[in-house]
């Protein structure tokens, strides 16, 4: 198998094609894991993220056209600017559909074009062309416009007026009204310092499989077996998880600091959505599941709120104005910035204002908790960097550090990416996850809360639904889920489905598409691999034990009420079954026999920081 990766220098105006062959890909799979070599190869670990030399990194894995089911996704890997390390985001949609259809499976962007530029790959052909006329449009106005400049059916990768200011909760968004994004980690803000506007695709190349007919048989059996057992996500989208998420103590409130809200959550679930302004739902490509949500109320028309943007915009900010929250969202989509990051700005603001940390004069105008209105007018202050908008647009982290007077307390993040909407007091596995997951906080990272909740998983030793209040196997249980989930990042599958899914079906498909006879063995070393590859990276930036934390507010304040109204984890004792199993030193960082045993001999000479300049 081969794939082709487009490298393209924006400084210099120049491309070219790089094969990425058999032996790397079943090295790296794809996505992920190769969006990560690429990473090293072509930038380091010590370049400041927003400079032109760190790449911004699209790629496909092998999954991609084939019709596997909800293999529609691609990667984004870059240094963060958010974080100051290692940044991935995975993205569904069709954009990766259509960029292999165009020929390229991966694109790898290095330097900075001189003035606004953006990127058309059609048909084989890639031209860097002028973007003048498109900087300041907003997501939807973009895709449209390019839309109609390039034909149909394309798809169209972009940023709004957020990644055009650099700010760092800026993403990329795709899909125009679908609105998928690459959410998390300031990926837009790394191309809106390339200025590079959007990148569109179109083609009609075929991808030829080693056994099209076993990957076709098996994706209509998972296919209709997927949406047997996953009705509510089609019916409700994510947002149907949310009166369980209260119920069980799982959904963030008021910063982090509530324990229930059982009345007033019921106004902002899927089911409500359903019931008022849902006019439709939608897949991304490949997907039988359908969780897209299309909305329509008061002008406002595309893609509903999701879970995680429910839980942060909306209960998070004690926010129950469902039209709220989908302004909030729809806001954030036209303007390129992650929701997840967005609200706990707010949120953060809305406490640091009711503690008298920051005053009405500072901010404008009060930010009290409920307030819809102040919610969507403190995400317009953050796009265009005005007032207090402008600190707020670092993250939670570097502002909480600029405004000092105890802030830092209440910047819900580890390692500078703020939590998404799940609590590690409820679902304990979720602490180690947190602090231990290679971009920052994530609960996509391991997938392990699933296994908490209501699913198991044989071959990895989950026969029964774990125990979320005990924290005893949890920092172990990480350790094959970070990996798996790797793979899947890698290959490109969603992850929602994952515990229905058997390795044996994975195995199959890879097979089919590539004809390697893969086994379980192999699969798990290489998520394994790619997984070591990434904390390299950020071993390379100082990362160290000592940064895999997570709040005061977390470890030692209980949410008092509700579902886990009493538990706390123990990060203390997980990380002590979690280092040991990785087989890495007391401080975290893999040992040069790990990295030698996962084939990583080229990257052993990252351990060494005290010879490199620091990140």
């Amino acid at each position: 198998m081969e794939m082709n990766i487009a490298l393209i220098d924006l400084t210099k105006s120049t491309t070219e094609i790089l094969p990425a062959g058999d032996e790397l890909l079943r090295k790296y799979l794809g996505g992920s894991g190769l969006g990560t070599y690429f990473l090293f190869k072509y930038g380091s670990p010590l370049f400041d993220a927003l400079a032109p030399e760190n790449p911004l990194i699209f790629m496909n894995g092998p999954f991609q056209g084939t019709g596997i089911p909800t293999s529609g996704r691609h990667q984004v890997v870059s240094k963060s600017p958010l974080t100051d390390m290692f940044g991935e985001s995975d993205c569904g949609g069709a954009f990766g559909y259509h960029m292999r259809k165009a020929g390229v499976d991966g694109i790898v962007f290095l330097g900075k074009a001189s003035s606004p530029v953006y990127v058309a790959l059609l048909d084989g052909k890639i031209e860097i062309r002028d973007a003048s006329s498109l900087w300041g449009k907003d997501t939807f106005e973009t895709e449209e416009m390019l839309l109609e400049r390039e034909g149909k059916p394309a798809g169209v990768a972009c940023i709004g007026p957020a990644g055009e200011k650099m700010a760092l909760l800026a993403n990329i968004m795709h899909d125009g009204r679908n609105a998928r994004a690459a959410g998390r980690g300031g990926m837009g803000a790394v191309m809106g310092s390339k200025n590079l506007k959007a990148i569109v695709a179109r083609g009609s190349a075929k991808v030829s499989m080693a056994d099209e007919k076993a990957v076709r048989a098996k994706s209509a059996e998972k296919s209709r077996y997927y949406m047997e057992k996953l009705p509510a996500m089609t019916r409700f989208g994510t947002a149907g998880g949310v009166a369980l998420a209260e119920q069980n103590g799982d959904i963030p409130l008021k910063n982090w600091s509530m324990g229930s809200w059982s009345e007033k959550v019921k106004s902002i679930t899927g089911e409500a959505m359903a019931e008022s302004i849902l006019t439709g739902n939608w897949g991304c490509m490949s997907c039988p599941i359908r969780c897209g949500r299309d909305v329509e109320f008061d002008g406002v028309k595309g893609a509903g709120p999701e879970y995680e943007t429910i839980g942060m915009l909306g209960s998070n900010c004690l926010i129950n104005d469902l039209k709220a929250v989908g302004r909030g969202n729809d806001l954030c989509n036209r303007m390129g910035v992650d929701t997840i990051s967005g609200g706990s700005a707010v949120a953060f603001a809305m406490e640091l204002f009711e503690r008298g940390i920051l005053t009405e004069d500072e901010i404008g105008y009060p930010i009290l908790w409920g307030d819809g209105d102040a919610m969507v007018r403190l995400l317009s202050d953050i796009v265009a960097q005005r007032g207090i908008g402008a600190l707020l647009a670092k993250g939670t982290r570097k502002a909480a550090a600029h405004i000092g007077k105890g802030a830092e307390k209440y910047a819900i993040h580890s390692k500078g990416m703020d939590f998404p909407a799940h609590d590690p007091r409820c679902y304990k596995s979720l602490a180690t996850g947190y602090a231990t997951s290679n971009r920052g906080a994530c609960h996509l990272s391991g997938f392990s809360y699933s296994f908490e909740r209501s699913m198991t998983y044989p071959e990895f030793g989950i026969d029964t639904v774990m125990d979320r209040t005990v924290d005893e196997g949890k920092g172990s249980v990480n350790i094959p889920l970070q990996n798996m989930m790797g793979v899947l990042d890698s290959l490109k599958m969603c992850k929602f489905p994952f515990a229905i899914t058997r390795i044996d079906d994975i195995l199959l498909w890879i097979d089919g598409v590539t004809g390697w006879s893969m086994d379980s063995k192999e699969l798990q070393l290489a998520g394994e691999r790619i997984f070591n590859l990434k904390r390299l990276f950020n071993v390379a930036c100082g990362i160290s034990s000592a940064d895999d934390a997570l709040p005061e507010r977390i470890l030692k304040e209980p949410r008092g009420s509700g579902g886990s109204a009493g538990t706390l984890p123990d990060l203390d004792a997980q990380l002590k079954e979690y280092y040991p199993g990785r087989g890495w030193s007391g401080d975290g960082k893999p040992t040069p026999e790990k990295l030698k045993e996962l084939g990583l001999e080229e990257f052993v000479h990252w351990l060494d920081a005290s010879s490199k300049t620091s990140c």
